[in-house]
């Protein structure tokens, strides 16, 4: 048995690829798609780029194993390196916007708790 068989869960719904970073298993959806165009590595937001694809976490961790392990040029069976610099900017900031987003909002302080919190710290 190669190993690779494994019993899908009835939860999980939909097309299921590994990150090429973290070597982590995750639903497509929650992953970023990654082609080549050119000799340059680029977000493939709609999916639609022509050619393989090699999908990876939004995350900036994720991102630097893939570039330390040269997941790209694998992924991709190119010989040499890829450019990546404007595909680190792109998955930062969507880290940023990812994390400004699950941040909770500031709750409003209850004015009776106000008061006390004044009076406690002058």
């Amino acid at each position: 048995m190669s190993g690779r068989t494994q019993v899908r869960a009835c939860s999980q719904v939909g097309p299921v690829r590994t990150c090429v970073g973290c070597r982590q298993r995750t639903a497509k959806d929650g992953l970023l798609r990654i082609a080549v165009v050119g000799d340059e590595c680029v977000a493939d937001l709609r999916g639609t780029l022509p050619g393989r694809g090699a999908y990876l976490h939004p995350d900036i961790a994720c991102y630097d194993q893939a570039v330390r392990r040269r997941a790209f040029s694998r992924a991709y069976r190119t010989q040499g390196p890829l450019a990546t610099e404007r595909l680190r900017q792109w998955v930062g900031q969507a880290e940023h916007t990812a994390r400004k987003e699950a941040a909770p909002a500031a709750s409003p302080v209850n004015p009776v708790h106000e008061k006390e919190i004044r009076e406690r710290h002058g």
